[in-house]
């Protein structure tokens, strides 16, 4: 292939992406997570959603949710790179009672989710895990830390989740 052919295949591959736009992305429910307003168990619930753009071609964007008995709203934890660039942390926590909200309009899939006695008994595990989290206010897309960083140090610190981060889950490595 001609250096020629090879950027007009390069060009046309990136123009074909569907979230050209993360301004107008969807950003909606996907239904997946239980509703908080029905569900009073305690819940944790882990997603994986294909990384914006071109990205999500190779790779995906972790972060999960907790719902402690009958709260109303869950807990958001997720790390981005932007908030760096603006001079916050990269780790961020929010309320919300649609946790499973589509990443820049990439339908998420639930990679972990506990509810009941068990979620119960590990919420408070997992969140003092988050507050000793150490590159809070650190991103690299490669080698990381970033949004898949996280959720694996978690799961490092909190065995009892089982949790299985997907092979294109780029950066996790980086908390081992």
């Amino acid at each position: 292939m001609t250096k020629l052919a090879s950027i007009f295949a390069f060009l046309i591959i990136l123009n074909s992406c569907a979230n050209k736009d993360w301004r107008t992305a969807s950003r909606e429910p996907a239904g997946l997570a239980p509703n908080p307003a029905t569900e009073k168990q305690a819940v944790i619930e882990f997603y994986a959603a294909d990384a914006f753009s071109w990205r999500g071609w190779f790779a995906v964007h972790t972060w999960f949710a907790l719902k402690e008995q009958n709260a109303e709203q869950y807990s958001v934890y997720e790390v981005t790179g932007w908030r760096v660039k603006r001079g916050l942390p990269a780790l961020h926590q929010y309320l919300t009672p649609t946790p499973d909200r589509y990443w820049f309009g990439a339908r998420p899939e639930v990679l972990l989710s506990i509810k009941g006695d068990k979620a119960a008994r590990l919420i408070p595990k997992i969140q003092q895990a988050v507050a000793r989290y150490p590159w809070a206010d650190e991103y690299s897309v490669i080698p990381g830390p970033n949004s898949n960083t996280f959720p694996t140090w978690i799961g490092l610190q909190v065995p009892e989740l089982g949790l299985d981060m997907p092979f294109n889950a780029i950066g996790s490595s980086y908390a081992n």
